[in-house]
Protein backbone atom coordinates (compact mmCIF):
# COMPACT_ATOMS: atom_id res chain seq x y z
CA UNK A 1 0.00 0.00 0.00
CA UNK A 2 0.91 3.91 -0.40
CA UNK A 3 1.70 3.62 3.04
CA UNK A 4 4.04 0.85 3.13
CA UNK A 5 5.68 2.33 0.47
CA UNK A 6 6.65 5.45 2.19
CA UNK A 7 7.74 3.57 5.20
CA UNK A 8 6.03 4.18 8.78
CA UNK A 9 2.13 4.45 8.38
CA UNK A 10 0.00 7.51 6.13
CA UNK A 11 1.89 10.12 8.52
CA UNK A 12 5.16 9.68 6.50
CA UNK A 13 8.34 7.40 7.89
CA UNK A 14 8.21 6.61 11.82
CA UNK A 15 4.92 6.23 12.73
CA UNK A 16 4.44 9.16 14.82
CA UNK A 17 1.48 9.99 14.03
CA UNK A 18 -0.66 13.00 11.79
CA UNK A 19 1.58 15.73 13.86
CA UNK A 20 4.71 13.99 12.55
CA UNK A 21 7.67 13.38 14.52
CA UNK A 22 8.20 9.40 16.27
CA UNK A 23 6.26 8.57 19.44
CA UNK A 24 5.00 10.54 22.45
CA UNK A 25 4.49 13.82 20.02
CA UNK A 26 1.53 15.71 21.30
CA UNK A 27 -0.70 18.17 18.76
CA UNK A 28 0.65 21.06 19.41
CA UNK A 29 3.50 20.28 17.08
CA UNK A 30 5.95 19.36 20.62
CA UNK A 31 6.55 16.31 22.35
CA UNK A 32 5.04 15.96 25.88
CA UNK A 33 6.57 17.09 29.01
CA UNK A 34 8.63 14.34 29.81
CA UNK A 35 10.27 14.47 26.19
CA UNK A 36 11.71 17.27 24.25
CA UNK A 37 10.16 19.09 21.69
CA UNK A 38 9.17 23.04 21.62
CA UNK A 39 7.47 24.24 24.92
CA UNK A 40 4.08 25.55 24.91
CA UNK A 41 3.35 29.47 24.82
CA UNK A 42 3.42 31.64 27.74
CA UNK A 43 0.49 33.95 28.57
CA UNK A 44 2.28 36.32 30.79
CA UNK A 45 4.24 37.14 27.40
CA UNK A 46 1.23 37.61 25.41
CA UNK A 47 -0.33 39.26 28.35
CA UNK A 48 2.55 41.77 28.58
CA UNK A 49 3.17 42.39 25.02
CA UNK A 50 -0.61 43.33 24.42
CA UNK A 51 0.09 45.62 27.35
CA UNK A 52 2.75 47.10 25.35
CA UNK A 53 0.51 47.65 22.26
CA UNK A 54 -2.47 49.51 24.30
CA UNK A 55 0.26 51.87 25.77
CA UNK A 56 1.71 52.85 22.37
CA UNK A 57 -2.00 53.40 21.12
CA UNK A 58 -2.49 55.73 24.05
CA UNK A 59 -1.64 59.41 23.76
CA UNK A 60 1.27 60.09 26.25
CA UNK A 61 1.59 56.62 27.66
CA UNK A 62 -0.77 54.20 29.18
CA UNK A 63 -0.63 56.16 32.73
CA UNK A 64 -2.27 59.33 31.19
CA UNK A 65 -4.95 59.80 33.32
CA UNK A 66 -6.33 62.78 31.21
CA UNK A 67 -6.65 60.32 28.53
CA UNK A 68 -8.43 57.72 30.56
CA UNK A 69 -10.94 60.31 31.54
CA UNK A 70 -11.38 61.69 28.12
CA UNK A 71 -11.78 58.06 26.72
CA UNK A 72 -14.48 57.02 29.57
CA UNK A 73 -15.98 60.26 29.03
CA UNK A 74 -16.33 59.65 24.94
CA UNK A 75 -17.46 55.95 25.52
CA UNK A 76 -19.98 57.27 28.52
CA UNK A 77 -21.39 60.06 26.04
CA UNK A 78 -22.03 57.49 23.26
CA UNK A 79 -23.78 55.28 25.61
CA UNK A 80 -26.01 57.53 27.04
CA UNK A 81 -27.01 58.55 23.60
CA UNK A 82 -28.24 55.02 22.73
CA UNK A 83 -31.05 55.65 25.12
CA UNK A 84 -33.02 57.48 22.61
CA UNK A 85 -35.63 56.09 20.75
CA UNK A 86 -38.93 56.93 18.72
CA UNK A 87 -41.96 55.43 19.13
CA UNK A 88 -44.41 55.12 15.77
CA UNK A 89 -47.42 56.07 15.29
CA UNK A 90 -49.08 52.64 15.41
CA UNK A 91 -46.92 52.00 18.57
CA UNK A 92 -46.64 52.50 22.15
CA UNK A 93 -43.07 52.50 24.24
CA UNK A 94 -43.04 50.74 27.19
CA UNK A 95 -40.33 51.37 29.81
CA UNK A 96 -38.36 48.92 32.11
CA UNK A 97 -35.65 49.64 34.95
CA UNK A 98 -33.84 46.63 35.55
CA UNK A 99 -36.63 44.85 34.22
CA UNK A 100 -38.93 46.06 35.80
CA UNK A 101 -42.36 48.30 34.45
CA UNK A 102 -42.32 51.72 34.77
CA UNK A 103 -44.45 53.57 32.72
CA UNK A 104 -46.07 54.25 28.91
CA UNK A 105 -44.92 56.56 26.24
CA UNK A 106 -46.89 57.88 23.42
CA UNK A 107 -45.59 58.01 20.30
CA UNK A 108 -43.19 60.45 19.34
CA UNK A 109 -39.12 60.62 20.24
CA UNK A 110 -38.85 59.41 24.05
CA UNK A 111 -35.86 58.98 26.38
CA UNK A 112 -35.05 56.16 28.58
CA UNK A 113 -31.98 54.55 30.14
CA UNK A 114 -29.65 52.71 27.90
CA UNK A 115 -28.93 49.01 28.45
CA UNK A 116 -28.06 46.97 30.80
CA UNK A 117 -30.28 49.46 32.83
CA UNK A 118 -33.20 50.29 30.99
CA UNK A 119 -35.15 48.58 28.59
CA UNK A 120 -37.78 49.43 25.94
CA UNK A 121 -40.41 47.68 24.26
CA UNK A 122 -42.51 49.10 21.43
CA UNK A 123 -45.56 46.63 20.34
CA UNK A 124 -48.22 47.34 17.77
CA UNK A 125 -51.53 49.06 19.44
CA UNK A 126 -53.36 49.56 16.30
CA UNK A 127 -53.41 45.97 14.55
CA UNK A 128 -56.37 44.19 14.99
CA UNK A 129 -55.92 40.70 16.11
CA UNK A 130 -58.75 38.36 15.96
CA UNK A 131 -59.36 34.96 17.74
CA UNK A 132 -62.07 32.38 16.45
CA UNK A 133 -64.06 29.93 18.94
CA UNK A 134 -65.67 26.83 18.24
CA UNK A 135 -63.52 26.40 14.71
CA UNK A 136 -60.14 27.02 13.36
CA UNK A 137 -59.05 27.90 9.79
CA UNK A 138 -60.72 29.75 7.14
CA UNK A 139 -62.68 29.35 3.81
CA UNK A 140 -62.84 25.69 2.74
CA UNK A 141 -60.02 24.43 5.53
CA UNK A 142 -62.12 25.07 8.41
CA UNK A 143 -61.85 22.46 11.23
CA UNK A 144 -64.85 22.40 13.89
CA UNK A 145 -63.76 22.15 17.52
CA UNK A 146 -67.23 20.93 18.84
CA UNK A 147 -65.77 21.50 22.65
CA UNK A 148 -65.97 24.87 22.10
CA UNK A 149 -68.75 25.72 19.97
CA UNK A 150 -71.40 23.39 22.29
CA UNK A 151 -72.86 25.91 24.73
CA UNK A 152 -76.67 25.07 26.39
CA UNK A 153 -79.14 27.67 25.75
CA UNK A 154 -81.75 28.84 28.28
CA UNK A 155 -84.22 26.11 27.60
CA UNK A 156 -82.02 22.82 27.97
CA UNK A 157 -81.10 22.49 24.54
CA UNK A 158 -77.39 22.72 23.02
CA UNK A 159 -76.57 25.21 20.29
CA UNK A 160 -73.66 24.93 18.21
CA UNK A 161 -72.05 28.28 17.76
CA UNK A 162 -68.94 29.38 16.34
CA UNK A 163 -68.17 33.52 16.49
CA UNK A 164 -65.18 35.37 15.99
CA UNK A 165 -64.00 37.87 18.70
CA UNK A 166 -61.64 41.18 16.84
CA UNK A 167 -59.80 43.37 19.69
CA UNK A 168 -56.43 45.58 19.75
CA UNK A 169 -54.09 46.89 22.93
CA UNK A 170 -55.53 50.19 24.43
CA UNK A 171 -52.44 50.29 26.84
CA UNK A 172 -49.45 48.69 25.86
CA UNK A 173 -47.99 47.97 29.87
CA UNK A 174 -51.19 46.65 31.00
CA UNK A 175 -51.03 44.34 28.40
CA UNK A 176 -47.70 43.14 28.48
CA UNK A 177 -47.17 42.61 32.18
CA UNK A 178 -50.71 41.53 33.20
CA UNK A 179 -51.32 38.25 30.82
CA UNK A 180 -49.13 35.66 30.81
CA UNK A 181 -51.32 34.61 27.25
CA UNK A 182 -53.38 37.50 25.65
CA UNK A 183 -54.73 35.73 23.20
CA UNK A 184 -55.56 32.58 25.18
CA UNK A 185 -56.62 34.74 27.86
CA UNK A 186 -59.45 36.46 25.31
CA UNK A 187 -60.32 33.50 23.83
CA UNK A 188 -61.62 31.44 27.42
CA UNK A 189 -63.02 34.92 28.44
CA UNK A 190 -64.60 35.52 25.26
CA UNK A 191 -66.35 31.86 25.49
CA UNK A 192 -67.05 32.23 29.21
CA UNK A 193 -68.89 35.34 28.25
CA UNK A 194 -70.99 34.10 25.74
CA UNK A 195 -71.84 31.31 27.46
CA UNK A 196 -73.28 33.00 30.35
CA UNK A 197 -76.22 35.40 27.50
CA UNK A 198 -76.55 32.40 25.53
CA UNK A 199 -77.68 30.55 29.13
CA UNK A 200 -80.12 33.52 29.35
CA UNK A 201 -82.01 33.07 26.44
CA UNK A 202 -83.85 29.82 24.67
CA UNK A 203 -82.53 28.31 20.83
CA UNK A 204 -85.00 29.81 18.69
CA UNK A 205 -83.75 33.06 19.86
CA UNK A 206 -80.31 32.96 19.45
CA UNK A 207 -80.76 31.52 15.94
CA UNK A 208 -82.90 34.33 14.68
CA UNK A 209 -84.05 37.44 15.66
CA UNK A 210 -82.40 37.74 19.08
CA UNK A 211 -78.99 36.62 17.18
CA UNK A 212 -77.31 40.17 16.56
CA UNK A 213 -78.61 41.59 20.72
CA UNK A 214 -76.50 38.65 21.82
CA UNK A 215 -73.47 39.06 20.27
CA UNK A 216 -73.72 42.71 21.72
CA UNK A 217 -74.64 41.46 24.90
CA UNK A 218 -71.28 39.32 24.80
CA UNK A 219 -68.94 41.75 23.92
CA UNK A 220 -70.08 43.95 26.20
CA UNK A 221 -69.26 41.85 29.24
CA UNK A 222 -66.02 40.05 27.61
CA UNK A 223 -65.08 43.95 27.54
CA UNK A 224 -66.09 44.05 31.26
CA UNK A 225 -64.22 41.11 32.11
CA UNK A 226 -60.94 42.60 30.40
CA UNK A 227 -61.41 45.45 32.40
CA UNK A 228 -61.70 43.66 35.10
CA UNK A 229 -58.20 41.99 34.68
CA UNK A 230 -56.87 45.12 33.84
CA UNK A 231 -55.94 43.79 30.76
CA UNK A 232 -55.46 47.05 28.64
CA UNK A 233 -57.17 45.58 25.99
CA UNK A 234 -60.52 47.36 23.62
CA UNK A 235 -63.09 44.14 22.93
CA UNK A 236 -63.84 45.42 18.94
CA UNK A 237 -66.46 42.96 17.95
CA UNK A 238 -67.87 39.76 18.68
CA UNK A 239 -69.36 38.31 15.79
CA UNK A 240 -71.60 34.77 15.74
CA UNK A 241 -70.47 32.99 12.28
CA UNK A 242 -72.60 30.19 13.08
CA UNK A 243 -75.98 29.44 15.55
CA UNK A 244 -77.13 25.84 14.53
CA UNK A 245 -78.16 22.79 17.10
CA UNK A 246 -76.07 20.23 16.80
CA UNK A 247 -75.75 18.17 13.67
CA UNK A 248 -76.86 14.77 15.31
CA UNK A 249 -80.51 16.63 16.08
CA UNK A 250 -80.13 18.92 13.10
CA UNK A 251 -83.20 17.26 11.29
CA UNK A 252 -85.36 16.44 13.89
CA UNK A 253 -85.21 20.20 14.93
CA UNK A 254 -85.59 21.21 11.69
CA UNK A 255 -88.68 19.14 11.27
CA UNK A 256 -90.03 20.70 14.49
CA UNK A 257 -89.35 24.31 13.16
CA UNK A 258 -91.50 23.56 10.18
CA UNK A 259 -94.53 22.30 12.17
CA UNK A 260 -94.16 25.33 14.36
CA UNK A 261 -94.09 27.46 11.44
CA UNK A 262 -97.35 25.59 9.90
CA UNK A 263 -99.17 26.47 13.54
CA UNK A 264 -98.26 29.63 13.21
CA UNK A 265 -99.40 30.13 9.72
CA UNK A 266 -102.26 28.48 10.52
CA UNK A 267 -103.13 30.33 13.67
CA UNK A 268 -102.27 33.59 11.23
CA UNK A 269 -104.74 32.52 8.20
CA UNK A 270 -107.94 31.94 11.24
CA UNK A 271 -106.94 35.40 13.14
CA UNK A 272 -107.35 37.21 9.27
CA UNK A 273 -110.83 35.31 8.61
CA UNK A 274 -111.71 36.39 12.38
CA UNK A 275 -110.44 39.78 11.78
CA UNK A 276 -112.68 39.80 8.35
CA UNK A 277 -116.04 38.54 9.59
CA UNK A 278 -116.24 40.05 13.22
CA UNK A 279 -115.86 43.62 12.08
CA UNK A 280 -117.91 43.08 9.25
CA UNK A 281 -120.77 41.06 11.23
CA UNK A 282 -120.41 44.06 13.79
CA UNK A 283 -121.13 46.64 10.82
CA UNK A 284 -124.30 44.81 9.69
CA UNK A 285 -125.78 44.26 13.69
CA UNK A 286 -124.91 48.10 13.90
CA UNK A 287 -126.80 49.06 10.59
CA UNK A 288 -129.46 47.05 11.43
CA UNK A 289 -129.86 48.53 15.03
CA UNK A 290 -129.20 52.59 13.28
CA UNK A 291 -132.10 50.99 10.84
CA UNK A 292 -134.80 49.85 13.29
CA UNK A 293 -134.01 53.25 15.68
CA UNK A 294 -134.58 55.41 12.44
CA UNK A 295 -138.19 53.68 11.90
CA UNK A 296 -138.96 53.78 15.26
CA UNK A 297 -138.29 57.56 15.61
CA UNK A 298 -140.10 57.65 12.26
CA UNK A 299 -143.37 55.80 13.68
CA UNK A 300 -143.03 57.54 16.66
CA UNK A 301 -143.14 61.23 15.16
CA UNK A 302 -145.51 60.48 12.37
CA UNK A 303 -148.00 59.30 15.49
CA UNK A 304 -147.13 62.21 17.52
CA UNK A 305 -147.92 64.40 14.38
CA UNK A 306 -151.37 62.75 13.49
CA UNK A 307 -152.14 63.10 17.14
CA UNK A 308 -151.78 66.81 17.50
CA UNK A 309 -153.36 67.30 14.48
CA UNK A 310 -156.51 65.44 15.28
CA UNK A 311 -156.61 67.63 18.43
CA UNK A 312 -155.85 71.11 16.95
CA UNK A 313 -158.61 69.55 14.42
CA UNK A 314 -161.29 68.58 17.10
CA UNK A 315 -160.46 71.89 18.75
CA UNK A 316 -161.43 73.25 15.45
CA UNK A 317 -164.65 71.49 15.46
CA UNK A 318 -165.64 72.15 18.90
CA UNK A 319 -165.57 75.80 18.52
CA UNK A 320 -167.58 75.86 14.98
CA UNK A 321 -169.07 72.91 14.36
CA UNK A 322 -171.27 73.82 11.39
CA UNK A 323 -168.17 75.45 9.56
CA UNK A 324 -165.91 72.22 10.37
CA UNK A 325 -168.35 69.96 9.29
CA UNK A 326 -168.77 71.89 5.53
CA UNK A 327 -164.84 71.73 5.36
CA UNK A 328 -164.22 68.45 5.92
CA UNK A 329 -167.73 67.34 3.31
CA UNK A 330 -165.73 69.31 1.03
CA UNK A 331 -162.52 68.35 1.42
CA UNK A 332 -163.90 64.07 1.91
CA UNK A 333 -166.05 65.00 -1.75
CA UNK A 334 -162.61 66.87 -3.35
CA UNK A 335 -160.62 63.55 -1.68
CA UNK A 336 -162.89 61.35 -3.57
CA UNK A 337 -163.97 63.12 -6.85
CA UNK A 338 -160.53 63.90 -7.94
CA UNK A 339 -160.22 60.13 -8.41
CA UNK A 340 -163.03 59.43 -11.11
CA UNK A 341 -164.15 60.32 -14.09
CA UNK A 342 -166.55 63.19 -14.17
CA UNK A 343 -169.75 63.84 -16.42
CA UNK A 344 -171.57 66.82 -15.66
CA UNK A 345 -175.47 67.51 -16.63
CA UNK A 346 -176.98 70.17 -16.70
CA UNK A 347 -180.50 69.55 -15.63
CA UNK A 348 -181.93 72.82 -16.82
CA UNK A 349 -180.92 72.17 -20.52
CA UNK A 350 -182.99 70.98 -23.29
CA UNK A 351 -182.15 67.58 -24.45
CA UNK A 352 -180.54 65.02 -22.65
CA UNK A 353 -179.02 67.44 -20.11
CA UNK A 354 -175.28 66.38 -21.02
CA UNK A 355 -173.00 68.90 -21.02
CA UNK A 356 -170.23 68.22 -23.55
CA UNK A 357 -166.82 67.76 -21.61
CA UNK A 358 -163.76 68.31 -22.44
CA UNK A 359 -160.77 66.34 -20.54
CA UNK A 360 -157.91 68.94 -20.51
CA UNK A 361 -155.78 66.63 -18.23
CA UNK A 362 -155.26 64.49 -20.65
CA UNK A 363 -154.91 66.53 -23.46
CA UNK A 364 -152.18 68.80 -21.35
CA UNK A 365 -150.45 65.10 -20.88
CA UNK A 366 -150.58 64.35 -24.66
CA UNK A 367 -149.22 67.29 -25.53
CA UNK A 368 -146.27 67.23 -23.11
CA UNK A 369 -143.17 67.82 -25.72
CA UNK A 370 -140.75 64.60 -25.04
CA UNK A 371 -137.13 65.12 -23.74
CA UNK A 372 -134.43 65.13 -25.19
CA UNK A 373 -133.71 61.08 -25.00
CA UNK A 374 -137.43 60.66 -25.93
CA UNK A 375 -136.82 62.47 -28.91
CA UNK A 376 -133.72 60.93 -30.19
CA UNK A 377 -134.66 57.15 -29.45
Amino acid sequence: MFYKQQGGGPWGSGGGGPWGGGGGNNPWGGRDRSGGGNPPPDLEEMLRRGQDRLRRMMPGGFGNLRALWLLAAVVLFFWGMSGFYRVQPDEQGVELLFGKYVKTTQPGLNYWFPAPIGEKIRPKVTQTNQVTVGFRGSGANIREVPQESHILAGDQNIADIQFVVQWRIREAGNFLFNMRDPELTVKAAAESALREVVGRNPLQAVMTNQRDLIAQQSRDLLQTIMDGYNAGVTILDLRIQKADPPKEVIDAFNDVQRAKQDEERLRNEALAYRNDIVPRAKGEAARMVQNATAEKEKLVKEAEGQAARFTAFYQTYVANKDITTRRMYLETMQDVLSKSEKIIIDQNGKGQGVVPYLPLPELGKKATPPSPQGAAQ
